[in-house]
């Protein structure tokens, strides 16, 4: 499994995330929030689309919110991402989800929050 990159602490003062960014977390968020998941994940492809999954944990599949809204996006056509976003009560970054959004893109920014929406910090390596 792919290590989980650690999060910054916080975001530096004074920068706020794009209001398309913005809108990741928030799509996160309703994500997470509607079934109760673990995580809520939000990606945006190249053409601005937007795609939204909470974690998923059966007998005989878990995967990450992360790792599904990139599947979705992927299985839509999605050549590249722009950015992502995960909402989370962990302090890292899921290995698994990190490696499926550098599957397509190598820079997307990786946005991380916390349940109530605060970001937490941003992962671009």
């Amino acid at each position: 499994m792919p290590e989980s990159p650690a999060v910054p602490a916080a975001v530096p003062a004074g920068s706020e995330l794009s209001a398309e960014d913005g809108k990741l977390v928030i799509l996160a968020r309703g994500a997470r929030g509607r079934v109760g998941a673990v995580e809520g994940a939000a990606v945006r492809d190249q053409d601005g689309r937007t795609y939204a999954a909470a974690s998923v944990s059966l007998p005989s599949l878990t995967i990450t919110a992360l790792q599904l809204a990139v599947a979705s996006a992927a299985a839509a056509g999605a050549t590249r991402l722009e950015a992502a976003a995960v909402v989370t009560e962990a302090s890292t970054l899921d290995g698994a989800g990190y490696a499926a959004v550098r599957d397509l893109s190598a820079d997307a920014p990786v946005h991380v929050a916390a349940p109530d929406g605060t970001v937490l910090g941003t992962v671009t390596e």
